[in-house]
């Protein structure tokens, strides 16, 4: 009796652990609340904003089109090689089994640098046909692996009966081997189709601008949350392919072995014949079709001017909630101005040091990219960046003289600033004491012990530690950041979690009451808070600023087109809408001086992007970060290493 309910209770436990998560999310994609902190009633609109959103349709259809045709080539060259595989000699056969099996156990992230590299190398574009032909790599040896088990068991004696008999190799082969391994065909055209359609990390490092698959599409949108079409979106995976597996486990009944139930059976039969012969490839054709239309409309777009810029994910105005789709402004105003069309490659990227590497790489030639000032100071010193030519960039008389002649760009040769921000203190009020706040030890305060999220990165959580104790954050004295180390160990304990994006909901649902982060990343959550949460922000004394801003890279093929665009995003309109869209401060007086802006903001708003600190230019030249030294920046990053590995 024990042994059984204790069975029970672990078989319970198995499922909650699988099927929570997917019952949490199917619950999220009825939720009228754009975050799951809060439930805001039931609703069926993700569902109808995710079919009218084109990125994420765009994205969805990529996806399935690149799993599709990716499965179907390596299931054709997988099993051919089967066939050769098991055709070689003992000694040779094992040799090759080995060599095929190591791409499976291959790293992610080591198989996808390396075609990356590889495609550097032949001169390839990163696109749609670069990604299609990283699956079709690694969804190989999948398909040899399903295919040879089924090879070993097909009697070769019959094979060869068919020959004595007067059949041709080929005719024998489809008529006699190929229905013998053709489950194991199945198998593995089904396990690639699933491997390519779950990739993210090699899709990440082969795909150029412009292409993105769900995985990609998702992570460049995680910085400020998930958006619930996602949300309607991996409900309606999931239910798929739920039917599609009851649909192929169910089987008829032992007890119906009468002629009404054979009948019933041949007519199943007759039905799967039909859908495998007749609707599926009617489906893959249509996809074909269906692809190559779209994909043939997308290769028209070479005829118009290109333009491919590389921005943060969620930093800039896109459409979404009424607000400005700034990148098809720009496009109708340049076709109306210049009378020519231009087409905007749009790509995202998390961290400065995934753009650098992708610049670095030469593996696309974006036109304008937006890093910030420590990442554009390091650009400059490799020659990675062009001086701008401000005849084309009249907008830039709107920039504020605060914000020129910087120590990341001395002479505003290269840059102009698009947007910047401060670091401050975020605090639940409901379970933080007023009299803690106003400096950086609210962070190591044991009275929030479990309730405090620290930076998931060298730079910044060392930052912390650092601005507290007074040191400078630029120092090259390894004394100096042991220090800060210090700092943080000790502050270890009462650390909830070491995170960044993961901020936004911890935040928002209360899960934790205090952290360091952008002020304007606290007006996001602010929108999205639960009803028991009440946060609140601050400024410490010390603290980091910070500028991104618009540059053009080395690889640009139209220098021009790019000064067009970064002229675009300086007038009114875009500014304007950028800046009420991702909620950071503006150097652009057409945005700050706006009276609607000003309204739409509030006061509250206003006082926290920009703060009456003086001005800026010292703040900033006293606290921003420096790109660091290589054996500084080796030395930060052992010393973060230690502290997240003990």
């Amino acid at each position: 009796m024990m042994k059984n309910t204790a069975k029970r209770i672990y078989l319970i436990l198995i499922l909650i652990l699988l099927y929570a998560p997917i019952i949490t999310l199917v619950v999220l994609s009825f939720n009228n609340s754009k975050t799951r902190a809060k439930w805001g009633g039931f609703t069926g609109k993700w569902y109808i904003s995710l079919f009218q959103n084109p990125d994420i349709m765009n994205a969805l259809y990529t996806t399935l089109i690149i799993a599709l045709l990716s499965a179907l080539i390596a299931t054709l060259i997988g099993t051919v090689a089967s066939l050769g595989i098991q055709a070689m000699k003992p000694k040779m056969r094992t040799f090759m089994m080995g060599v095929t099996n190591i791409p499976m156990l291959n790293a992610d992230i080591v198989t996808g640098i390396s075609l990356m590299l590889l495609f550097v190398a032949f001169r390839f574009t990163l696109g749609f046909s670069t990604v299609l032909l990283a699956h079709i790599t690694f969804n190989i040896p999948y398909v040899i692996l399903s295919v040879m088990p089924k090879l070993k068991q097909t009697k070769k004696s019959t094979y060869e009966a068919a020959l004595d008999l007067g059949a041709s190799p080929i005719y024998a082969f489809f008529k006699v081997v190929l229905p013998d391994i053709m489950p194991g065909i199945i198998s593995g055209f089904l396990l690639a189709f699933t491997m390519s359609l779950d990739d993210f990390v090699i899709t990440h490092f082969t795909k150029g601008p412009g292409v993105d698959t769900l995985s990609t599409k998702i992570y460049s949108e995680v910085r400020k949350g998930i958006k619930p079409e996602m949300y309607a979106l991996s409900t309606l995976l999931f239910v798929t392919v739920l039917v599609l597996l009851i649909l192929v486990n169910v089987s008829p009944k032992k007890d119906a072995e009468t002629a009404a139930a054979r009948k019933h059976v041949r007519r199943r039969s007759r039905a799967g014949r039909i859908l495998i012969k007749r609707v599926i490839p009617v489906a893959i054709c249509l996809v074909f079709v269906g692809g190559g239309i779209y994909y043939a409309s997308k290769g028209q777009m070479l005829t118009k001017e290109k333009l491919i810029v590389y921005n943060w994910g969620e930093y800039i105005s896109d459409g979404s909630d009424d607000s400005l789709d700034t990148i098809a402004a720009f496009e109708d105003w340049y076709k109306a101005t210049y009378g020519v069309p231009v087409k905007v490659n749009y790509d995202t990227y998390a961290s400065n040091e995934d753009m650098y590497a992708k610049l670095k790489s030469g593996a696309v030639s974006y036109d304008v990219v937006i890093p910030s000032d420590y990442m554009i100071a390091r650009m400059e010193a490799e020659d990675m960046l062009l001086p701008l030519n401000y005849d084309n960039i009249p907008n830039y008389q709107y920039i504020s003289e605060d914000f020129r002649g910087l120590y990341y760009d001395p002479d505003d040769t290269y840059t102009v600033p698009y947007t910047y921000g401060i670091v401050g203190v975020i605090y639940n009020a409901n379970v933080v004491d007023e009299a803690d706040t106003g400096g950086w030890d609210l962070m190591w305060n044991p009275k929030y012990a479990g309730n405090i999220l620290q930076f998931n990165n060298a730079r910044d959580a060392l930052g912390t530690a650092m601005y507290r104790a007074g040191i400078d954050v630029n120092t090259t004295d390894h004394a100096d950041w042991q220090q800060a180390l210090q700092a943080l160990v000790d502050q270890r304990p009462l650390v909830k979690s070491y995170v960044m994006d993961e901020i936004y909901n911890m935040m928002e649902s209360g899960e934790a009451a205090v952290a360091a982060y952008y002020a304007g990343d606290y007006f996001t959550m602010c929108d999205a808070q639960a009803d028991s949460v009440d946060l609140q922000f601050y400024y410490p004394e010390n603290t980091n600023y910070f500028i991104d801003a618009m540059c053009i890279p080395t690889s640009c093929r139209d220098q021009e087109l790019a000064e067009c665009f970064i002229n675009f995003m300086l007038s009114r309109e875009a500014a304007v809408a950028n800046a009420e869209y991702i909620y950071y401060a503006s150097p652009n007086r057409l945005v700050y001086d706006d009276p609607e802006y000003i309204d739409d903001m509030g006061e509250d708003t206003m006082a926290i992007l920009y703060p009456d600190i003086g001005s800026f230019r010292d703040a900033y030249n006293r606290s921003a970060y420096r790109n660091l030294d290589q054996d500084t920046l080796t030395y930060v990053n052992s010393l973060w290493e230690t502290l997240k590995i003990n």
